[in-house]
């Protein structure tokens, strides 16, 4: 079950979200096959640790897996939340769908894409997209053209002048 309610075996082909193509739907579709099939045999392995006694390194082992099918199942909520359309935008965050125009300090200006997933990169585009949560998304959220902005980065403090903001309609 996710956010909305509903699974991705309730969901029709016309229904979710219409912000992808045919090609994007189709690979978070298979992300989530994949993500579903890895659950299914990690579920088949922790019941298989509760069959057997062992030692504190198996323990250590089946928390570790239950951590991570945790972490699994979330993914899995998500991505079925995205494709039934649950593309809310997020306070503090900019909306999805804002485009950017960009100078980075010695480079030409470039136009970014906001995306509030990921997974919603198209193909090909992800030198040309950012997420809301990146610290440069959340550096650009509440800031007018023409600003300089420093943020943090996990590699230091970065610079970039911000030269336009389109949000969508």
């Amino acid at each position: 079950m996710n956010p909305t309610g509903s699974t991705l075996s309730d969901m029709g082909q016309d229904t979710g979200s219409t912000n992808f193509s045919e090609q994007e739907r189709n690979r978070i579709e298979e992300e989530l096959a994949d993500l579903r099939r890895r659950a299914d045999q990690m579920r088949t392995e922790s019941q298989g640790d509760a069959d057997t006694v062992g030692d504190r390194g198996d323990a250590a082992d089946a928390l570790q897996r239950s951590e991570e099918l945790a972490g699994i199942e979330a993914q899995i909520d998500r991505l079925t939340w995205l494709l039934a359309g649950g593309n809310a935008d997020a306070p503090g965050q900019l909306p999805n769908g804002t485009e950017v125009t960009l100078q980075f300090p010695g480079d030409e200006p470039i136009r970014m894409k906001v995306l509030h997933f990921l997974e919603e990169t198209p193909a090909g585009e992800e030198d040309t997209t950012l997420t809301a949560d990146s610290p440069l998304g959340l550096a650009l959220f509440g800031r007018s053209a023409g600003e300089t902005i420093t943020y943090a980065t996990p590699r230091g403090e970065l610079q970039v002048d911000l030269l336009a903001i389109d949000y969508p309609k």
